[in-house]
């Protein structure tokens, strides 16, 4: 139960709620649960969540600038940045407050799916993998 909680939680703070994951997973840590179990439901569920958010921008930007909740303004400012510096802007996927909106917008340009779950994968587990190491070399 304690995986699924955490795929749950990590799968919502990868969407566009303000959730965050990296609490609960620290906190399972200390309790003593598999570091590699966390690990792999955490990543999973995070890259899951940005699918979401992919799905999100690949089908509903015309919806969200018509009922005022996406600005083209904002838009043209985030795809000029994804144009500038491609598809390897996803490794910032793990980042607070900008890696949500930029999922969103590899929707919206339509960026290779397969590419998509690859480099966000990545991103998110190893941003995972990183924060359990630090807590682990960390406690004595």
């Amino acid at each position: 139960m304690v995986y699924l909680s955490l795929f749950a939680v990590a799968f919502g703070a990868a969407t566009l709620l303000p959730l965050g994951s990296e609490a609960l997973f620290l906190y399972d840590i200390e309790q003593g649960y598999s570091f590699f179990l966390l690990w792999l439901f955490a990543s999973v569920g995070n890259t899951l969540g940005s699918m979401v958010n992919y799905w999100l921008g690949l089908k509903g930007e015309a919806y969200l600038e018509r009922k005022g909740h996406l600005s083209t303004q904002k838009m043209d400012k985030a795809k000029g940045f994804f144009d500038k510096f491609g598809g390897m802007t996803l490794l910032l996927s793990w980042a607070p407050i900008i890696g949500d909106p930029l999922t969103f917008v590899a929707g919206v340009l339509r960026y290779n799916f397969k590419w998509f779950v690859l480099i966000v994968f990545v991103a998110k587990a190893t941003r995972y993998a990183v924060i359990g190491f630090l807590l682990q070399s960390l406690s004595v």
